[in-house]
Protein backbone atom coordinates (compact mmCIF):
# COMPACT_ATOMS: atom_id res chain seq x y z
CA UNK A 1 0.00 0.00 0.00
CA UNK A 2 1.69 3.09 -0.95
CA UNK A 3 0.87 6.63 0.37
CA UNK A 4 -1.55 9.36 -1.61
CA UNK A 5 1.61 11.90 -1.66
CA UNK A 6 4.61 13.15 -0.23
CA UNK A 7 3.85 14.99 3.01
CA UNK A 8 6.35 17.93 3.35
CA UNK A 9 6.25 20.13 5.96
CA UNK A 10 6.24 24.10 6.53
CA UNK A 11 9.60 25.42 5.20
CA UNK A 12 11.98 27.79 7.21
CA UNK A 13 13.08 31.51 5.92
CA UNK A 14 16.80 29.10 6.16
CA UNK A 15 15.09 26.91 3.82
CA UNK A 16 13.65 28.95 1.39
CA UNK A 17 17.08 31.14 0.49
CA UNK A 18 19.00 28.02 0.35
CA UNK A 19 16.31 26.69 -2.16
CA UNK A 20 16.86 30.17 -4.30
CA UNK A 21 20.68 30.55 -4.18
CA UNK A 22 20.92 26.57 -5.42
CA UNK A 23 18.97 27.43 -8.78
CA UNK A 24 20.24 30.52 -9.01
CA UNK A 25 23.87 28.74 -9.25
CA UNK A 26 22.81 25.58 -10.96
CA UNK A 27 19.54 26.89 -12.81
CA UNK A 28 18.12 23.52 -11.69
CA UNK A 29 14.60 23.38 -10.20
CA UNK A 30 15.20 19.98 -9.40
CA UNK A 31 18.82 20.31 -7.47
CA UNK A 32 17.59 23.27 -5.60
CA UNK A 33 14.74 21.33 -4.47
CA UNK A 34 16.43 18.26 -3.63
CA UNK A 35 19.22 20.37 -1.46
CA UNK A 36 16.70 22.09 0.02
CA UNK A 37 14.58 19.31 0.79
CA UNK A 38 11.33 20.91 -0.59
CA UNK A 39 8.69 19.90 -3.31
CA UNK A 40 9.00 21.43 -6.93
CA UNK A 41 5.78 22.51 -5.92
CA UNK A 42 6.71 24.35 -3.25
CA UNK A 43 9.46 26.13 -5.40
CA UNK A 44 6.83 27.66 -7.70
CA UNK A 45 4.60 28.77 -4.77
CA UNK A 46 7.68 31.10 -3.32
CA UNK A 47 8.87 32.04 -7.04
CA UNK A 48 6.45 34.35 -8.04
CA UNK A 49 7.35 36.14 -4.37
CA UNK A 50 10.65 35.77 -5.34
CA UNK A 51 10.90 37.55 -8.39
CA UNK A 52 9.05 40.33 -7.26
CA UNK A 53 10.66 41.05 -4.04
CA UNK A 54 14.06 39.08 -4.29
CA UNK A 55 15.63 37.57 -0.99
CA UNK A 56 13.20 39.37 1.62
CA UNK A 57 10.32 38.19 0.25
CA UNK A 58 10.94 34.90 1.23
CA UNK A 59 11.60 35.85 5.16
CA UNK A 60 7.67 35.59 5.76
CA UNK A 61 4.99 34.13 4.65
CA UNK A 62 0.78 34.98 4.76
CA UNK A 63 -0.52 33.91 8.47
CA UNK A 64 -2.39 31.46 8.42
CA UNK A 65 -4.45 32.11 11.33
CA UNK A 66 -8.00 31.71 10.55
CA UNK A 67 -9.10 35.14 9.01
CA UNK A 68 -12.99 34.28 8.54
CA UNK A 69 -14.33 33.32 12.42
CA UNK A 70 -17.89 32.34 13.05
CA UNK A 71 -19.32 36.06 13.94
CA UNK A 72 -22.13 36.74 14.61
CA UNK A 73 -24.31 40.21 13.95
CA UNK A 74 -24.32 42.81 16.66
CA UNK A 75 -27.77 42.66 17.71
CA UNK A 76 -27.45 38.94 18.20
CA UNK A 77 -24.25 38.92 20.46
CA UNK A 78 -26.32 41.97 22.16
CA UNK A 79 -29.25 39.62 22.99
CA UNK A 80 -26.83 36.65 24.49
CA UNK A 81 -25.46 39.23 27.12
CA UNK A 82 -29.20 40.10 27.46
CA UNK A 83 -30.19 36.84 28.52
CA UNK A 84 -26.98 36.20 30.47
CA UNK A 85 -27.79 39.40 32.12
CA UNK A 86 -31.76 38.61 33.01
CA UNK A 87 -30.67 35.00 34.31
CA UNK A 88 -27.18 34.32 35.12
CA UNK A 89 -27.88 30.73 36.14
CA UNK A 90 -28.73 29.92 32.45
CA UNK A 91 -25.78 28.32 30.91
CA UNK A 92 -24.76 28.42 27.07
CA UNK A 93 -27.12 25.64 25.88
CA UNK A 94 -30.29 27.09 27.76
CA UNK A 95 -29.43 30.36 25.82
CA UNK A 96 -28.88 29.15 22.62
CA UNK A 97 -32.37 26.94 23.01
CA UNK A 98 -33.95 30.16 24.06
CA UNK A 99 -32.57 31.82 21.04
CA UNK A 100 -33.59 29.13 19.15
CA UNK A 101 -37.55 29.44 20.40
CA UNK A 102 -36.99 32.81 19.38
CA UNK A 103 -36.19 32.18 15.94
CA UNK A 104 -39.04 29.69 15.64
CA UNK A 105 -36.65 26.42 16.65
CA UNK A 106 -34.69 27.27 14.14
CA UNK A 107 -30.76 26.84 15.48
CA UNK A 108 -29.14 30.40 15.14
CA UNK A 109 -25.91 29.68 17.16
CA UNK A 110 -24.48 26.88 19.05
CA UNK A 111 -23.72 26.53 22.57
CA UNK A 112 -19.72 26.85 22.30
CA UNK A 113 -20.62 30.04 19.94
CA UNK A 114 -22.47 31.84 23.24
CA UNK A 115 -20.22 30.87 25.43
CA UNK A 116 -17.56 32.70 23.43
CA UNK A 117 -19.68 35.69 23.01
CA UNK A 118 -20.05 35.63 27.15
CA UNK A 119 -16.38 34.86 27.33
CA UNK A 120 -15.41 38.09 25.15
CA UNK A 121 -18.28 39.75 27.49
CA UNK A 122 -16.80 39.49 30.63
CA UNK A 123 -19.55 37.32 31.63
CA UNK A 124 -18.26 33.76 31.47
CA UNK A 125 -16.09 31.79 34.00
CA UNK A 126 -14.65 28.73 33.07
CA UNK A 127 -14.75 27.66 36.90
CA UNK A 128 -17.99 28.62 38.20
CA UNK A 129 -19.57 26.94 34.98
CA UNK A 130 -17.73 23.96 35.53
CA UNK A 131 -20.33 21.13 36.31
CA UNK A 132 -20.31 19.32 39.51
CA UNK A 133 -18.80 16.28 40.56
CA UNK A 134 -20.27 14.26 43.35
CA UNK A 135 -18.45 12.03 45.04
CA UNK A 136 -18.44 8.57 45.91
CA UNK A 137 -19.83 9.30 49.40
CA UNK A 138 -22.36 11.85 48.36
CA UNK A 139 -23.94 9.61 46.25
CA UNK A 140 -26.93 7.31 46.61
CA UNK A 141 -27.44 4.20 45.40
CA UNK A 142 -30.64 1.70 44.91
CA UNK A 143 -31.72 -0.70 47.67
CA UNK A 144 -30.55 -3.69 47.10
CA UNK A 145 -32.56 -6.52 47.82
CA UNK A 146 -30.23 -8.06 50.24
CA UNK A 147 -30.99 -4.72 52.32
CA UNK A 148 -34.50 -5.62 53.22
CA UNK A 149 -36.09 -7.67 56.45
CA UNK A 150 -36.52 -11.15 55.79
CA UNK A 151 -40.32 -12.20 55.96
Amino acid sequence: MSPKGTYFPFTSAQQRKLLFETWEATGSVTQACRVAHVGRATFYYWKPRFDEQGYAGLETFASRVAHKLNRKDAALEQRVVELREAHSDWGKGRIADELAKEHNWVPVMSPNTVRRILREAGQWSETAEAPKKRSAATRTEPPSDLDKPPT
